[in-house]
């Protein structure tokens, strides 16, 4: 029964999407804050929302990423800017040992944007969070 099925919370893992000023592109990435090894990560991407009044639907993406080590960044995918105009959903899964974990991440329309990028040194790298 759905009651007796344990779904472990996701903690110390971000998806950010960063800016490289100088080539001046966007891309997704996963950072993992833990002091552990996420084992077989697995990311979906999509996009969808209205544009004008069109509704509009991206590709859906799979990406996988393999193990990531402690206090590391990787990058996910590139993003083009037409798409922050979309909601952007990353899908995530991992295992730590044997049980699995996943997480939904979801920037909304308009959010990845300049006004909200942050300053995140220890990774070297600026960009707009989601946890």
């Amino acid at each position: 029964m759905k009651k007796d099925i344990e779904f472990p919370q996701v903690s110390g893992v971000k998806i950010v999407v960063t800016l490289n000023i100088d080539e001046n592109a966007w891309d997704v990435q996963l950072i993992n804050t833990n002091d552990f090894v996420l084992e077989n990560v697995l990311v979906t991407s999509r996009g969808y929302g209205l544009i004008g009044n069109e509704e509009v639907k991206t590709s859906i993406l799979r990406h996988s990423l393999g193990n990531i080590a402690p206090y590391t960044i990787k990058k996910i995918e590139p993003i083009q800017e037409e798409l922050f105009a979309l909601n952007n959903e990353y899908w995530l899964s991992f295992y730590i040992g044997n049980k699995i974990f996943d997480k939904k991440y979801t920037f909304l329309a308009e959010s990845i944007n300049l006004k909200n990028l942050t300053d995140l040194a220890s990774f070297n790298v600026i960009g707009v969070v989601h946890n």
